[in-house]
């Protein structure tokens, strides 16, 4: 099976930091202005900017970790991770259609139907 899931993940984070920075970059530039440390305070807009991007960054990193299980070990990608980015996606479009979050739902469902899915380890 071709390894595509963290590459798409990955894809899909680059993308939306992109459009981040694009779309929000008047309050990126008020940020750096206002000299970066607590500059986001009490503004809501900010502090949803701040979020935004920094959602961008995690998703990031959890396609790298992803992409790297691929390679390694496919079986080795948990189901859990399938049932979360679906639970994710689906709260996303619930709250917001005209999103992004429908990019979620092809790796999430490729996850879960993916044979060999690792089971969550019990502590």
């Amino acid at each position: 099976m071709k390894q595509w899931i963290g590459r798409w993940l990955i894809g899909v984070a680059v993308i939306h930091t992109v459009f981040g920075v694009v779309v929000f970059g008047k309050q990126l530039l008020g940020i750096v202005q206002r000299g970066v440390f607590d500059t986001v305070g009490a503004d809501p807009m900010t502090g949803a900017v701040v979020w935004f991007l920094l959602f961008g960054v995690v998703l990031f990193i959890c396609g790298q970790a992803v992409s790297r299980l691929e390679a390694s070990s496919p079986a080795a990608l948990p189901k859990g991770m399938g049932w979360s980015l679906l639970a994710l996606g689906v709260l996303g479009v619930v709250l917001m259609p005209a999103s992004g979050f429908w990019l979620v739902f092809p790796p999430a469902i490729a996850l879960l139907v993916k044979r060999g899915g690792a089971k969550p380890a019990l502590a």
